[in-house]
């Protein structure tokens, strides 16, 4: 089983790398990749923990790219950790995170939900490498009985053009995906089903997109279907994953979603030739 899309505790997930490998392994998956938010403080302990399970582990990250004030999510795959440059690139990315997630925080005290985001700062600040977002702002609503689960936070306040949406500066999907390359890796468009961006993915190609995720929770059969067609018609590979966060409230555990054993091949071949 292949799961090429799972965070832990660097990023948003609520597992530590140990907790992840252990339940990796207890679910029967094979190969991961370990996709935090514009970090990759967690592979090597990742690593470390799969080589006793004989679980194999795909240097990934999950990038976020700002495009006409929206997110769009860029999976990078055997990516090289100790690259100078990209971790230079993801210091920044992580600092744009702390000031959006002060900006949120203001936010929410003026629609009447104060919440104490100095935890969550001083996360980010005690554990070289950790990145916050959105999902912790979530946490820290349902706890504070705002709202029943990280759904509704996001639906109802958190999402694109919701009360409390606060956009961030970042850079463009083009230039995510050199950085990407310029790492040794490939890159991956994740969760379109999510982003709403089918018409701009001719253009990622174009810039140099190598795939695109067409199996994750939240594509149904028939997003599958359109989206294993846009992947033929554009000759770009395909990946796919859980989306595992070890949250009730975000997607099932590890190889709940998978990439099919065809389209790992077609992809590690592909890393191999790069």
């Amino acid at each position: 089983m292949i799961d090429l899309h799972v965070h832990t505790t660097a990023s948003d997930g609520r597992c530590t790398p140990h907790q992840l490998v252990e339940r990796a392994s207890h679910a029967g998956v094979r190969v991961i990749a370990v996709t935090d938010h514009d970090t990759i403080a967690s592979i090597a302990e990742v690593r470390a923990a799969a080589e006793t399970r004989g679980i194999d582990v795909v240097a990934g990250i999950e990038i976020t790219a700002v495009e006409a004030g929206r997110d769009i999510h860029m999976l990078g795959y055997f990516l090289n950790p100790d690259d100078a440059d990209l971790a230079a690139f993801l210091a920044g990315q992580r600092a744009q995170r702390i000031a959006r997630l002060e900006a949120v925080g203001v936010r929410l005290a003026e629609l009447g939900m104060p919440i104490d985001i100095a935890p969550l700062l001083a996360q980010a600040q005690q554990q070289g490498g950790r990145s916050v977002g959105r999902p912790q702002i979530a946490r820290a609503m349902i706890a504070a009985g705002y709202v029943a689960d990280a759904r509704e936070a996001f639906e109802q306040w958190l999402a694109t053009e919701r009360p409390a949406f606060v956009p961030r500066p970042g850079a463009p999907p083009g230039d995510v995906i050199d950085i990407v390359h310029a790492a040794g890796g490939l890159a991956s468009l994740a969760h379109p089903g999510q982003t709403n961006v089918d018409a701009r993915i001719a253009a990622y190609a174009d810039a140099g997109l190598d795939a695109i995720e067409v199996y994750h929770p939240d594509h149904d059969r028939s997003d599958v279907d359109r989206y294993r067609d846009v992947a033929q018609r554009l000759k770009l590979l395909v990946t796919g994953g859980s989306d595992f966060h070890g949250d009730p409230d975000h997607g099932g555990e590890p190889g709940a979603v998978a990439l099919p054993m065809d389209d790992w091949i077609r992809l590690r071949d592909a890393a191999a030739h790069a």
